[in-house]
């Protein structure tokens, strides 16, 4: 086996495990549904939810969580770092953090109270 192929066999076992899915709970990798308009709106239309999630997590570790959580298959899963905004003048600070966009398959639905 030539070099190029261990190395790409060694990327693609890391590429598809779950990081801090052993060290953390799913209740502690996703955390709130984020309620604004615009995700209402997506998941009527698109079937796809927006969450809080853990700093540290992955896609596979967001991927896992969800299906232990909610019984439900996500199709893909899409994560943002949402960056830290603090103006001095208003005195607004909103802190950094990362957001998870998840589309599930057909059928699947997640109820959001708010």
């Amino acid at each position: 086996m030539k070099r190029r192929d261990r190395i790409k066999k060694r990327r693609a076992k890391t590429a598809i495990s779950p990081k801090m899915l052993g060290k953390l709970t799913p209740y502690q990798i996703i955390g709130a549904p984020l309620m604004t308009e615009k995700v209402y709106k997506l998941a009527e239309e698109s079937n796809t939810y927006t969450f809080r999630v853990h700093k540290q997590a992955n896609k596979n570790d967001i991927k896992m969580s969800l299906a232990s959580l909610y019984d439900v298959t996500p199709k893909s899963v899409r994560v943002i770092n949402v960056p830290y905004k603090g103006r001095m003048q208003r005195k607004l600070v909103r802190r950094a953090f990362k957001k998870a966009i998840v589309t599930l398959k057909e059928g699947d639905t997640i109820e959001l109270v708010g």
